[in-house]
């Protein structure tokens, strides 16, 4: 009981640890390129109000980026302290994508954000902004080395164990060059893109509901408008190509986010709503759209899919006894909480693009109100994603070789106790630091140029 309760401790504190720092990441990936965009379209038109945008949320971005920086080298920590049998058998593995994502792409990253920083009006301008693009290639590139590790967690390719029973890489290519990573990556960007789309719009649409610096925050309004809606489109053909493919080489994942206990037939149809009873194994209520999940997961009305009844028997029978389901409940409704969120916040944008397509701004409190309040849902979405990620290879750190119970560090009770307050304390201010900078920053609105004009106060639209 003893050990199974360190175990939970451990984690839950990297739980912890690893959801506050990925609420940076995904605005991050997305910030920055919106970011550059300003910048050129500053660079290519010399328009000052391109200008100030780029300033104002850079200067979020920086932010955003010191703090992720921060918990991020926390999290690292982890690995050595809470789970030191999961970093002495996957180092071998993870020393290649780790070592590029260190030495490659966060050392790009982090040198050329500080070159943009500190190099305005120090740089040539061309050269000042081709530094802000570097950093973007740097944070996209850093993302997919994590997700090279992460989806080897989920789907060990490439290796082979030695003597230790260590695992070791046999082919670099193989691991890196893998559909599942490219789709998961390319979800993550996608991910980015609609939360600082959102978070752009939202924080012009309070300017606007207040009709504060219009002329410059129409133009980010509508620039978060487009991003947001056309990445909310690409992600529902990515998130389908990702669906395929954890269908395939994760079926219990898949089998618990939908709740799914008996094999289906043709027609499987996706779950609208469901109880789950995870001790009789059978759903207590499950309301569903037919034929909608065959579609979604195998791009056929024909497909069927494997429950975890039967995927329960198999794993018993190939890894001896034990219970190889993850925690349905959790499966189950954050996969539609990281569905539902998304989709609720790229609406409400093209609602709000059909509400100013003559190019006024709409009257009434209650829209710019809603427009500002869907900033958090994204980031909730992306958390939720996540944890459907971890949590849908349980009770696997890395799935069919190492068990969670088995990567963990034989540490006290108290100590992990101790560190888990610790680090809720810690972050729990990091948080209110977080939010206060960056409300600051997008109180302020854009800063004054010196030759930036007088601020209009007109009610119609500026296109890009």
């Amino acid at each position: 009981m003893s050990d199974s309760l360190v175990v939970d401790l451990a984690r839950l504190q990297f739980a912890t640890t690893t959801l506050f720092h990925f609420v940076f990441v995904p605005l991050t990936l997305g910030l920055g390129p919106i970011v550059a965009i300003f910048a050129t379209l500053a660079y290519r038109t010399r328009l000052p109000a391109w200008e100030r945008l780029s300033r104002m949320f850079g200067g979020i971005l920086l932010i955003n980026f010191a703090m992720g920086v921060v918990t991020g080298l926390v999290q690292e920590f982890q690995f050595g302290m809470n789970w030191s049998g999961f970093s002495a058998f996957v180092g071998g593995v993870f020393g290649a994508p780790l070592v590029m994502e260190g030495l490659l792409a966060f050392f790009l990253e982090s040198t050329f954000l500080g070159l943009w920083a500190f190099g305005r009006d120090r740089l040539p301008r061309g050269l000042h902004l081709a530094c802000l693009w570097l950093f973007v290639i740097g944070t996209w590139l850093s993302a997919f080395f994590i997700l090279v590790a992460n989806t080897w967690m989920q789907d060990p390719v490439a290796y082979e164990l030695d003597a230790s029973g260590s695992a070791q890489l046999t082919d670099v290519w193989a691991l890196v060059l893998r559909p599942f990573v490219l789709a998961a990556w390319v979800h993550a960007l996608l991910a980015g893109l609609i939360t600082a789309s959102i978070v752009v719009f939202g924080i012009a649409a309070w300017h606007l509901g207040r009709r504060q610096h219009v002329e410059t925050m129409q133009r980010a309004w509508r620039t978060g408008l487009i991003i947001g809606i056309t990445a909310g489109v690409l992600q529902g053909g990515i998130g389908d190509w990702l669906g395929v493919i954890v269908t395939d080489r994760q079926p219990m994942k898949l089998a618990a986010a939908e709740a799914i206990w008996q094999d289906t037939g043709p027609c499987a149809g996706f779950s609208v709503f469901a109880i789950p009873d995870m001790n009789e194994r059978r759903n207590l209520v499950n309301v569903q759209i037919p034929c909608v999940l065959s579609l979604l997961a195998t791009n056929s009305l024909d497909g069927s899919l494997q429950g975890m009844d039967s995927l329960q028997a198999a794993a018993e029978e190939a890894h001896g006894p034990g219970d190889y389901t993850p925690n349905v409940w959790i499966q189950y409704w954050a996969w539609r909480g990281m569905m539902g969120f998304g989709l609720l916040g790229v609406a409400w944008m093209a609602l709000a693009a059909w509400r100013t397509r003559r190019g006024r701004l709409p009257d009434g409190r209650r829209f710019w109100r809603i427009s500002t309040w869907i900033i958090p849902l994204p980031f909730i979405g992306s958390l939720l994603g996540w944890v459907v990620t971890e949590n849908g290879r349980q009770p696997w750190v890395v799935t069919g070789l190492l068990k969670t119970q088995d990567a963990a560090s034989h540490l006290s009770m108290g100590l992990l106790l101790t560190s888990l307050v610790t680090f809720v304390v810690m972050y729990s201010a990091f948080a209110v630091v977080e939010f206060r900078l960056i409300r600051r920053y997008a109180m302020a609105g854009p800063p004054r140029l010196d030759t930036a004009p007088r601020q209009e106060h007109d009610d119609h639209l500026v296109l890009l």
